[in-house]
C-alpha cells in the first residue's frame, strides 16, 4: 500500500511538471484580453510561446504530445524540417510579451528539439484592458511603434512620455519636407529619424554604459532625457557641459554629424578628468600608503615630497558626460585616500589650463 501511494503522489508530481504551461483563458481573463488586432505573419522566437489555448491537457511543458500515437506526427515533422521543407506558419495569439498556440504545436515541438529559437507565426494580439501601469506603458509603446511604422519596440518606463518622441518626428518630418522639396509621411520622417539619429544616441549610450547609474531605467529612457534637455526645453545646466561637444543642441545638426558615421565611428559619451592630490600623512605609515595607491588603476603617479605636503599623487578618472566632476572627484578622494590609515588631511586641486610637452 505504501508503494502505491508513492507512485500515486510521484505520478501527481510528474503531470504537475509537465503541466506548468501558461493557460491561455487564465491570461486572458486577468489581462482583461479581448480587443484583437491582426499582426500578420512574423518571426518569433520560441522561448515566448509559454502556452496552448485549450490544449494543455494533450502537451507537456515542451509542447510534446503526451498520447504515444501522436509521436509519429511530431518525427514527420521534425524529418520535414530537417530537409529544409518550408512549414506553414503556425498560429499564436499574443498578449503583450507571452504567446499561446492556436494551432501549430506539433511544429512548435519540432522546431524547439531541433534547436531553433525563432518560428514562423501569423499573429492575432489581443491587447490588454485591465488598468495598471504596465499596460498602460505597454499600450503606449505598440501605439507608437505602430504609428511610426518601427520594427522595435522602445522601452521606456514613465506614461505619457512618447509625445516627445512623436515631436521629434514631426520636427523632422518638416525638416525633411523643407530641405528635400518634397512630402514625407510620417512613417517615413520616423524611419529616416531612427536611422540617423535615435539609433546612434542610442549607441552612445549603450556604449557608455551610463544606464547601470539608473537603476530601473532603461536606455531608451537615457535616450528621452537626453534628447528632450538637449532638443525640446534647453534647459541650464550645472554640469554635464561636455555633452554639448558630442550632442548638438539642436536635432538636425546632430543628424549631420551621425549620417555618414558607422556604429563604430560613433564618439564615446566619455571624457577624463585629470587631477591632483595633496596629502598629509603620518610618517610611518607612508611606505604603506603609497603601495595602496600605487596598485589603484586610477592613480598615475606619486611622489614623495619635503615640505609642508608629504605626497602629491596624480589621478585620472574617465566620466560619463552627464556626472558631475566635484561628485566623482568626492567619492574617489573619499573611497580610495581619506580611508587609507595613516592620512591626516588631503587637498585636491583641478588643473585649469594645462601645457604638456609630448615625449618624442
Amino acid at each position: 500500500m505504501f508503494d502505491t501511494l508513492k507512485c500515486f503522489i510521484t505520478c501527481l508530481r510528474k503531470e504537475k511538471a509537465e503541466n506548468n504551461l501558461q493557460l491561455f483563458d487564465t491570461v486572458q481573463q486577468s489581462e482583461q484580453a479581448y480587443e484583437s488586432i491582426h499582426r500578420g505573419v512574423r518571426e518569433i522566437p520560441l522561448l515566448q510561446i509559454v502556452g496552448t489555448v485549450g490544449r494543455y491537457h494533450d502537451f507537456d511543458n515542451q509542447f510534446r504530445p503526451k498520447r504515444e500515437g501522436e509521436n509519429s506526427r511530431l518525427d514527420g515533422i521534425r524529418r520535414a524540417m530537417v530537409k529544409g521543407r518550408l512549414m506553414p506558419p503556425v498560429s499564436l495569439y499574443q498578449i503583450k510579451e507571452d504567446y499561446f498556440i492556436l494551432d501549430g504545436h506539433h511544429r512548435v515541438a519540432a522546431a524547439r528539439e531541433l534547436g531553433h529559437t525563432h518560428i514562423r507565426a501569423c499573429i492575432v494580439e489581443l491587447l490588454p484592458g485591465a488598468d495598471s501601469l504596465e499596460n498602460r506603458l505597454y499600450l503606449e509603446k505598440i501605439s507608437f511603434r505602430d504609428k511610426s511604422g518601427q520594427t522595435e519596440t522602445l522601452e521606456l518606463t514613465e506614461p505619457g512620455q512618447f509625445v516627445h518622441l512623436e515631436k521629434q518626428i514631426q520636427d523632422h518630418q518638416q525638416f525633411l519636407k523643407d530641405h528635400e522639396a518634397q512630402d514625407f509621411t510620417f512613417k517615413q520622417a520616423a524611419a529616416d529619424w531612427s536611422r540617423t539619429i535615435y539609433r546612434p544616441l542610442k549607441a552612445m549610450i549603450e556604449k557608455s554604459g551610463l544606464v547601470h547609474s539608473f537603476p530601473g531605467r532603461t536606455v531608451d529612457d537615457l535616450y528621452l532625457y537626453i534628447s528632450t534637455y538637449q532638443w525640446e526645453k534647453g534647459a541650464a545646466r550645472n554640469y554635464g557641459i561636455g555633452i554639448d561637444r558630442l550632442i548638438p543642441q539642436n536635432m538636425e545638426a546632430f543628424r549631420e554629424l551621425m549620417i555618414d558615421r558607422t556604429e563604430a565611428q560613433y564618439p564615446d559619451m566619455k571624457r577624463e578628468i585629470t587631477f591632483f592630490v595633496l596629502m598629509n600623512v603620518e610618517g610611518r605609515y607612508e611606505d604603506q600608503i603609497m603601495d595602496k595607491l600605487y596598485a589603484q588603476p586610477e592613480v598615475d603617479e606619486i611622489h614623495s615630497v619635503h615640505g609642508s605636503i608629504d605626497m602629491v599623487v596624480k589621478v585620472t578618472l574617465q566620466r560619463d558626460l552627464l556626472a558631475s566632476d566635484a561628485e566623482l572627484i568626492s567619492e574617489f578622494t573619499q573611497r580610495a585616500m581619506r580611508t587609507l590609515k595613516g592620512v591626516r588631511s588631503t587637498q585636491t586641486l583641478i588643473p585649469g589650463v594645462s601645457k604638456i610637452k609630448q615625449n618624442t
